[in-house]
């Protein structure tokens, strides 16, 4: 695949998605999320994808929104991408960009770590969010600027922030729109450690690779769907019809009778199942299906 801002380099069986404008720290621009968008519709439908890490290239992560435009960045009326007045009805095309990289990241069958090696402010951090862990360098700095710039929380960030650090911190952090540094995210629960900035991608690997060497992807693949989803459920119940009809389904496959085995032999798994073909029936159980 070719692509012009972010790098996309698949190596055991890890991706390593590099948001690759660094002249401007990497700033936010439709074409990269058409590039995101793809990238992680693509790595999700590849089987030799087990594990995305996502970063930046030189000394920013993502400084959020490119500015380039000035005052007018945000007036979707005067982007050259909107639509001409007479398709403006389908109001589809007012759907905001950072959301629809986010709801990308987080319909992605793969766990994902972010090494956010550097600032990350608006949709810089926005779109870390649906990722499952997030490690910083000492460099990172995090910030939800948005009431500064007369503008709201986006890429869904309304939903997800209050979920990962709770909703007084997520308050605290919009509210303020200030600029904060990575300690200040690891104590508020943004994120889960902390490293030097030259060792930040080797940490995110090893933790990647005890993923791949560990376990199933197909069970890596259901878990993620389940927590994440869950997270909206009304009451547990909703997780124990999940839980028991993936129990009963993953029960019989060849995956289970491998994890059980090599456990038994005290030997490494070598689970044969594919996210591309072996997900079980009532996969994807949250799509509303036609009665047959």
């Amino acid at each position: 695949m070719n692509f012009e801002t972010i790098l996309y380099e698949l190596e055991e069986k890890i991706l390593t998605i590099t948001l690759n404008r660094p002249d401007r720290l990497n700033a936010f621009t439709g074409q990269m999320m058409d590039e995101l968008i793809l990238a992680f519709k693509e790595a999700g439908q590849d089987d030799e994808v087990r594990v995305i890490i996502v970063t930046g290239a030189g000394r920013g992560f993502c400084a959020g929104a490119d500015l380039g435009a000035g005052g007018a960045t945000f007036n979707r009326d005067e982007n050259p991408r909107s639509p001409k007045t007479e398709d403006k009805e389908n109001l589809e095309w007012i759907r905001d960009g950072g959301g629809r990289t986010t709801l990308a990241i987080y319909d992605c069958p793969k766990p994902i770590i972010a090494a956010i090696n550097g600032p990350a402010v608006g949709v810089g951090v926005t779109m870390t969010l649906p990722m499952d862990i997030r490690l910083a360098s000492d460099k990172a700095r995090f910030g939800f600027v948005f009431a500064r710039r007369g503008l709201v929380p986006e890429a869904a960030s309304s939903w997800f922030l209050p979920r990962i650090v709770g909703i007084s911190k997520a308050l605290e952090w919009t509210y303020s729109g200030r600029v904060f540094p990575a300690q200040e995210a690891l104590e508020g629960g943004l994120v889960r450690s902390i490293h030097a900035e030259e060792d930040l991608l080797n940490i995110a690997k090893q933790l990647a690779s005890e993923i791949i060497e560990n376990t199933s992807p197909v069970s890596i693949s259901m878990t993620r769907h389940m927590l994440w989803k869950m997270l909206g459920a009304d009451h547990p119940m909703e997780a124990h019809k999940i839980d028991s009809r993936a129990i009963y389904e993953l029960g019989k496959s060849k995956d289970v009778e491998e994890g059980v085995n090599s456990f038994l032999e005290k030997r490494s798994p070598n689970f044969p199942s594919k996210v591309s073909k072996d997900m079980p029936e009532f996969y994807p159980w949250w799509e509303p299906k036609e009665f047959k």
